[in-house]
């Protein structure tokens, strides 16, 4: 069945399902552990118990999320083996250490004290346990700033020189602040911050419709809407300055993303089309003149290099062109969406039933935009693994296409029933924190510690 597919792309399908599976739930995690916090540190301030239930509820969810985080994870880790040795061959001085990095000083720290988190609030004092999830969320954070910064230097690589064809670091500063760096880490904390925020407030709102009126659902809901309200402008912002470095550094990426063939001033912006690579132009064309000239040069007859400019080594023009308009089109989902939400909570105190509806089906609706720019970004970078320095082809293993090809299907039937039992548990614990005389599954602090503001 697989005998005829090239092996490399067999390779990258199977790369591409692990690390799609993979980042679906350290995106989670990341922002999740902040709102805990956040829950935590409104108790302290309040006394308010239903803060504690909400974190009683979430943590549990957070706990299944890192979970799920880990195991795919290591999966993913072994392939640079397995399917990519090139890669570790060329550029394992660079990317050795920071994956090192990661582990070390990120995922030790969250695994230790995850497990005062879960288990601990009858064990260790009211603010032990504050401290223990902001160690975690600080954890999951700078496990972001490791990961990132390796997949930034992948893109827009620096700090280095090679040497008897492989990378050997230069300066170590300019190899994690590379030139994509801030951009990437920013638009990917606010959009891991976005993905909560509509998890967050698409589950509240389920119970809510549930008839579950407590201040802890309450409570959720409005931190949900709320945050997605605020993180929406500035993920508009943060995505804006990204792509202008992206022209800057990767400008056949942007080509295939704006589906620009040949090379023009004053560039319009492609709404629609439907890119053809044998006539090298986008048929049933809809877009605005010069408009993409103005948003990446901010000219309106400012010069943006096409396809045509990069020979064979650009990105294919169609996954990245509609990638772009899914992510771009979710976001101007949320914005609308989270503003209208936040208008009617703050005008209502609750949203309207219709849009409680809208919320529950865009629960994971940061799962779709995250994927969509995520594969923009790693498929925008081909043919090279490393821009500029490596390509896919060089890096790839000889193993055969069958062997590949057996382990991709196991992998997407097991992906596909652990993504489908996320869900099925992330509701369903949902439904059990609704119900009457459920009661928490956590703990509450120690009675010595009733007061949220004792010094202990």
């Amino acid at each position: 069945m697989f005998a005829s597919v090239d092996p490399v792309i067999l390779a990258r399908i199977q790369f591409a399902a692990n690390i799609t599976f993979h980042i679906l739930f350290p995106t989670i995690s990341i922002s999740l552990a902040w709102v805990l916090l956040f829950f935590k540190l409104r108790y302290g301030k309040t006394g308010d118990e239903s803060w504690m239930d909400a974190y009683r509820v979430w943590v549990k969810i957070f706990a299944l999320t890192f979970a799920l985080g880990v195991v795919s994870g290591i999966t993913m880790s072994f392939q640079f083996g397995t399917n990519w040795p090139g890669y570790m061959e060329t550029v394992g001085n660079i990317a050795g250490p920071l994956l090192a990095y990661e582990v070390l000083t990120a995922f030790f720290l969250e695994a230790t004290f995850l497990g005062i988190m879960l288990f601990g609030m009858r064990r260790v004092s009211n603010r032990m346990h504050t401290i223990a999830t902001l160690l975690v969320a600080g954890g999951t954070t700078l496990s972001a700033f490791w990961i990132l910064a390796l997949n930034s230097w992948m893109q827009t690589p620096a700090g280095f020189e090679m040497i008897d064809g492989r990378a050997h670091v230069v300066s170590w500063l300019a190899v994690i602040f590379n030139p994509s760096f801030p951009y990437r880490l920013v638009h990917m904390l606010l959009a891991s911050g976005l993905t909560v925020a509509f998890l967050l407030a698409g589950i509240s709102a389920y119970r809510w419709l549930r008839h579950d009126r407590s201040r802890e659902v309450m409570h959720s809901l409005r931190t949900g809407v709320m945050l997605a309200a605020m993180l929406i402008p500035l993920q508009i912002v943060a995505g804006d300055l990204h792509g202008l470095n992206t022209l800057h550094h990767q400008p056949a990426k942007i080509a295939a993303m704006e589906g620009i063939w040949k090379t023009e001033k004053g560039a319009p912006a492609v709404l629609f089309g439907l890119p053809n690579a044998t006539t090298r132009q986008n048929d049933f064309e809809i877009a605005i003149p010069k408009l993409a000239s103005i948003y990446l040069t901010h000219k309106a007859d400012g010069e943006i290099l096409g396809i045509d400019a990069f020979a064979d080594r650009h990105p294919p023009v169609a996954p990245l062109f509609f990638a772009f308009r899914i992510m771009v089109g979710v976001c101007l989902l949320m914005l609308a969406v989270s503003w209208l939400g936040a208008w009617q909570i703050r005008r209502r105190g609750a949203p309207a039933p219709w849009l409680a509806r809208v919320l529950v089906a865009m629960t994971f609706s940061g799962w779709i935009a995250l994927v969509a720019g995520w594969y923009v970004t790693e498929i925008g970078r081909q043919p090279y693994l490393v821009y500029g320095v490596l390509t896919t082809a060089q890096a790839a293993s000889k193993v055969p296409a069958t062997m590949i090809g057996s382990t991709l299907a196991m992998y997407l039937s097991l992906y596909l029933v652990l993504i489908v039992a996320y869900i099925s548990v992330v509701f369903h614990l949902a439904r059990k924190a609704g119900q009457p005389g459920a009661g928490p599954a956590i703990a509450t602090p120690q009675p010595v510690l009733a007061h949220p503001r004792s010094p202990q």
